[in-house]
């Protein structure tokens, strides 16, 4: 179960790659733009601001983040990325920190780039940090022997969950489209206590936290909050510093 609120506890920092990704997309009267994975719904509400002519699409598989994505007046739809399907009049397609949760979706980026209309942009951005220490953490303690049972087939337990930039490019420009990708490592700045832990709480971990009953939940995390804090340590101001890869693609059809 997806919850807005702790996935808005790093709202500022969760932000910045959209408005990076959303920057390079030159449409400049678009119809329709479609955000695929809207989460609570926070970002996609300045697509209208910066297109107030378009109509705004929202759809996300979670009826948690879609509740809250209504809350701000949104026409957020609950749907699974893998079925959704352009409409004719469809010019953006957005999907931020979503699409590495879909197995599929390099094949879903060609077949999008095949049914939207000539001209109109796809633009997505994944992590790329499944190697990094949070996850190989969060990778040895869902494998040891406590845990593997209840947790065997969480999502991402090994890599290839996302491409690099380059081979996205090489897909898309295959598919007849005009690319640009990139990748950025961010470093962000975290305080207060077992602030790592609390940040994949509201994405990597929420997997974890549905298998598992609240008392195990609460184990599991008492047992990882060492790993993390060994792997990123606070400085003696109170301020951790927490590397963050993220991927970038955008797309023109031709």
């Amino acid at each position: 179960m997806w919850n807005p609120d702790v996935y808005l506890a790093f709202a500022d920092h969760r932000g910045r790659p959209f408005y990076d990704l959303l920057s390079r997309v030159g449409a400049s009267s678009p119809r329709r733009v479609v955000d695929l994975g809207c989460g609570p719904g926070n970002l996609t509400a300045t697509l209208a601001d910066r297109w107030p002519d378009a109509v705004v699409e929202a759809v996300d598989s979670s009826p948690e983040m879609v509740e809250a994505a209504r809350a701000r007046g949104l026409d957020a739809n609950l749907g699974e990325l893998e079925q959704w399907a352009p409409k004719p009049d469809t010019d953006v397609v957005l999907s931020n920190a979503a699409l590495q949760w879909v197995p599929g979706h390099r094949e879903l980026l060609v077949r999008w780039a095949g049914e939207l209309p000539a001209g109109a942009w796809i633009a997505i951005q994944v992590p790329g940090n499944f190697d990094a220490p949070s996850h190989l953490a969060l990778r040895e303690l869902a494998s040891s022997a406590k845990w593997v049972d209840a947790l065997h087939d969480i999502p991402f337990r090994l890599g290839g969950v996302v491409d690099s930039a380059a081979d996205y490019a090489g897909m898309l420009a295959d598919a007849g489209c005009a690319v640009d990708t990139w990748e950025t490592t961010y470093v962000h700045e975290l305080t207060g206590e077992n602030p790592v832990l609390g940040w994949i709480t509201g994405t990597a971990l929420t997997p974890v936290k549905s298998a598992l009953s609240e008392p195990d939940w609460q184990q599991f995390r008492s047992e990882l909050i060492p790993m993390l804090n060994e792997r990123y340590p606070a400085r003696p101001d109170g301020r951790t510093w927490f590397p963050f890869r993220r991927i970038f693609v955008v797309a023109q059809v031709g």
